[in-house]
């Protein structure tokens, strides 16, 4: 799936292509992606005659925002937009045109069909699901560390899954949680309440460098991502631990295994992650 640098490059790069451009109309070829309205006609009657404003992104959500709605979109597994002249061939697993009136057509393709569309008027995106309840947007100036702390400390939880939580912290999925942990030498079935308050710092900063330094050259093309243009990412060059299992860290030399935590395949390095279960106290005040 997406995470929040993979979604953050298909905005960058959407914004780059179809900002400014008018929607002719709309063809739904695929009902169940459209979540919001019910009426999948509306949908594209609505659509009709608005311009596509700016493109932005709340944690794993793409925002179309258009001169009277805004259009939430989730890539889920494999979705992904693409623009298209108009009398190029449909390719397989096409399930909404969205066409210009200079001829050319953002079209959204999506294998596993998991994708979904909501379309609000404007101010109302986020006070309804699925934008209403998420965390902290990490690569943002409010994700300070005094904000990071109050959300996560006293947690009784292990720190991987609620790593993971939406409701928390937005945007990361397990390829950021492994490497950030890793980064920050912290174990992912550590419970968060036992970090410390220099483990929380170090927890971070390593979240801000991952996504930042993921973002930078495109997000990691782990399965089948592309961004706007077809374009793979790279940081997926730069794993530190993430699918690197029985293999040598690159710190320390240990050997990399993979078990399982929160449900989640979870890659850990014995040494410079080790498992401390001693709770800590009067830490975090």
């Amino acid at each position: 799936m997406p995470e929040l640098p993979e979604v953050e490059t298909v905005k960058r790069t959407l914004n780059n292509l179809v900002t400014g451009k008018t929607i002719e109309h709309v063809q739904v070829r695929l009902p169940r992606i459209i979540q919001k309205p019910d009426d999948i006609q509306m949908f594209e009657v609505l659509l009709q005659g608005q311009t596509i404003e700016t493109i932005e992104r709340r944690g794993k959500f793409l925002l179309f925002v258009l001169t009277d709605y805004v259009m939430v979109s989730h890539l889920r597994m494999e979705g992904r937009y693409g623009v298209y002249q108009g009398e190029d061939p449909l390719e397989l697993h096409t399930h909404v045109l969205f066409r210009f009136i200079d001829g050319s057509e953002l079209r959204y393709k999506d294998v596993r069909q998991f994708g979904t569309m909501h379309l609000f008027p404007k101010g109302e995106e986020l006070t309804q699901p699925p934008l209403q309840k998420l965390g902290l947007e990490p690569l943002d100036e409010d994700f300070t560390f005094e904000a990071f702390r109050k959300r996560i400390a006293h947690r009784p939880t292990k720190i991987k899954p609620l790593l993971l939580n939406q409701e928390y912290i937005v945007g990361i999925g397990n390829i950021y949680v492994d490497e950030s942990l890793f980064l920050a030498g912290i174990h992912p079935e550590r419970e968060a309440s036992s970090l410390s308050r220099k483990e929380l710092v170090s927890l971070h900063g390593a979240i801000i460098q991952t996504l930042s330094d993921s973002v930078e050259v495109g997000g990691s093309s782990i399965k089948s991502y592309v961004n706007g243009q077809g374009e793979i990412g790279l940081f997926q060059h730069q794993l530190n631990i993430y699918g690197r299992q029985a293999q040598p860290c690159k710190k320390c030399g240990s050997e990399i295994y993979k078990t399982v935590v929160g449900g989640r395949g979870t890659h850990i390095c014995p040494t410079c992650q080790p498992l401390k279960r001693k709770r800590v106290r009067n830490d975090h005040t």
